[in-house]
């Protein structure tokens, strides 16, 4: 079977569904939206233009959160991403949603709002997003005090989740000391081997964070 995944190394959804690839040791070929030829075939594919898109044998899988769960179910490797129990896996699916909605979603808007023209910016919508994500960062650093992962003590899909949400909103609304738990996790992350290995293959690209990508990571 031959797996190829269209997206973009920067991309946080296409580095969620590399994460995945990654725990999971899948072969597979990349196609970086860099190259004209692998977009104009990921547009034929896929019209709505959304990354990633997984190409497996001809069928396409979209969405990084389903890209996930069909790993799990197709790929499987050494670490079971959505627990066989399905109560445990509500609670993952939840955790996978609150990072997208609660988190990537905000630090979107932030940063799509740096690229308007000054005129066209929507400072309201901007301060709502930063009070938004202060809000998501105390709720989590309270349920992360005492647990490792997102969804307990195992990496998951909401991990999968959580890596690129919390990398990237850090950098556009910075996660504040008074969130110790929230900043420990972001650290663990990091330093999981799935992740870091998509955040060194996405450095040539941090000139494209439009509000200035740091030092720090």
């Amino acid at each position: 079977m031959t797996l190829t995944l269209y997206g973009h190394p920067f991309s946080s959804y296409t580095q969620k569904a590399l994460i995945a690839l990654y725990e999971h040791d899948a072969a597979f070929q990349f196609r970086s939206l860099e190259d004209e030829q692998a977009k104009s075939e990921w547009r034929a594919l896929w019209p709505i233009s959304r990354m990633p898109l997984l190409l497996d044998d001809g069928r396409s899988v979209m969405e990084a959160s389903v890209i996930v769960e069909y790993l799990d179910l197709r790929y499987a490797g050494p670490t079971r991403l959505l627990p066989r129990d399905p109560n445990t896996a509500i609670d993952v699916r939840f955790m996978d949603r609150f990072f997208d909605n609660y988190v990537m979603t905000p630090m979107q808007k932030i940063v799509l709002d740096s690229l308007r023209a000054h005129d066209d910016r929507d400072a309201f919508g901007v301060a709502d997003a930063r009070r938004a994500l202060t809000t998501a960062y105390g709720w989590l650093n309270d349920r992360m005090k005492d647990r490792a992962w997102a969804a307990g003590e195992g990496f998951s899909l909401a991990d999968c989740a959580a890596a690129p949400a919390l990398f990237y909103a850090d950098w556009a609304h910075r996660i504040d000391d008074a969130f110790p738990h929230v900043n420990a996790y972001r650290s663990r992350l990091l330093a999981r081997p799935s992740f870091a290995r998509a955040v060194d293959e996405a450095r040539p690209y941090r000139a494209y964070f439009p509000l200035g990508a740091p030092d720090r990571d």
